[in-house]
């Protein structure tokens, strides 16, 4: 069992997201007003919280929430170890995992301070089986378990 964190949005690609205090999952599209989402396969995109922190103390360095471009930032999911497929429930929300970790954008602000980012290892994406309502300290749980 897992928390959200945060919830994050963007309004134009290439710009960091930013945390909203609640955010509304559309099926088959994303998170509404996120510039992310649509009609594809990396509708929503997620981290651990575990990995964010181990980032910021190797670089000693403090990393707001959605500064990997993330939609949730996530408390006590290993989700970069979780098969694609997975279906992580949230609320009435229902997600399956598309696809582990991605290349790094070359105008990512954090790669150019550190040379490194984390979602080509750490990243998780997401389409959304079922929409709702979601906001921090909700609870998200893998399917199944």
């Amino acid at each position: 069992m897992g928390k959200i964190l945060a919830v994050c949005i963007s309004e134009k690609k290439g710009t960091l997201k930013k945390a909203i205090p609640v955010g509304e999952m559309i099926k088959d599209f994303g998170l509404k007003n996120d510039a992310h989402a649509g009609k594809w396969h990396r509708q929503i995109s997620l981290l651990s919280v575990e990995a964010v922190r181990q980032f910021s103390n190797k670089y000693d360095m403090k990393v707001p929430a959605g500064a990997f471009g993330e939609n949730l930032l996530v408390e006590g999911i290993d989700l970069k170890h979780l098969p694609v497929g997975t279906k992580l429930k949230c609320n009435d929300i229902l997600l399956e995992i598309t696809q582990i970790g991605k290349k790094c954008h070359l105008g990512c602000n954090i790669q150019k301070q550190t040379g490194e980012c984390i979602m080509p290892n750490e990243g998780v994406f997401a389409i959304v089986l079922n929409g709702g309502i979601i906001k921090a300290n909700d609870v998200i749980t893998i399917e199944g378990d």
